[in-house]
């Protein structure tokens, strides 16, 4: 069983929310609605690295991630040994398990690549508060718009080459998922969570591929990849280096 465990209370999470990253579903979400949505008692739950979200068939949460990142696969021709997936990561600020406020057998397989803090809602509760409140409605449709998007620009681009396929991905992770690395006393962003296969999984590249990318990366000290972490030199660098491949 998970080892979850109750982190913050209604009260704890009133401030924060706006720091999201850019374009998220919290960072979209007014301090009003905001205040709206924890008046039905939400509280934080806490997972730990390599725990999955009880997002099954038989659960009924819809997830908004505070903290952390995770790891999505979906499986759309089935879930059986050897099944092909699509992989996705997502970060503080996303709602994760949209799909069950349309059906409640949608699921999808989220495994915390840090130690991860979620605010469940009832997905039933949580399509009559976007009936009651078209901004909050709003906010979660133009969230769910801009995540396709990147979508589109980070994981889809399979013609590309895989060195910037895999900078895209970085710079995207350094952006939404990343925090300042206080031991370098620069710019330097550490992503910490997703390994190199995690990497690989999620463009569809071959690990050996994914090595060959980030040994360029390194060579030119932009990123250094170390056991689940990466260490980003230069966020613009790798933009750059991506647009000019």
């Amino acid at each position: 069983m998970p080892s979850t465990a109750d982190t913050n209370r209604p009260t704890d999470l009133l401030m924060g929310h706006e720091e999201k990253p850019e374009g998220s579903f919290l960072r979209r979400l007014s301090a009003e609605d905001w205040r709206f949505l924890l008046q039905d008692d939400l509280r934080g739950r806490s997972f730990g690295q390599d725990e999955y979200l009880p997002m099954g068939s038989e659960d009924r949460n819809v997830y908004m991630i505070w903290d952390g990142v995770v790891r999505q696969d979906r499986f759309p021709l089935g879930d059986w040994a050897g099944a092909p997936t699509v992989t996705r990561f997502r970060g503080g600020g996303q709602l994760v398990g949209e799909a069950k406020l349309i059906t409640s057998d949608s699921a999808v397989r989220t495994r915390c690549l840090t130690r991860t803090v979620v605010i469940p809602c009832r997905a039933h509760r949580f399509n009559v508060l976007l009936g009651g409140r078209p901004k909050i409605r709003r906010a979660l449709l133009r969230s769910l718009e801009d995540r396709n998007r990147t979508d589109e620009r980070v994981y889809t681009l399979t013609t590309r080459p895989p060195l910037e396929r895999t900078s895209r991905l970085l710079a995207h992770l350094a952006d939404t998922a990343g925090s300042p690395d206080p031991r370098t006393g620069s710019t330097a962003i550490t992503i910490t969570g997703p390994g190199q296969k995690d990497i690989a999984a999620a463009l569809q590249l071959a690990v050996s591929t994914t090595e060959n990318a980030l040994r360029t990366l390194r060579y030119h000290g932009i990123v250094e990849a170390r056991y689940r972490r990466f260490l980003v030199h230069d966020v613009d660098a790798l933009r750059h280096l991506a647009d000019a491949v």
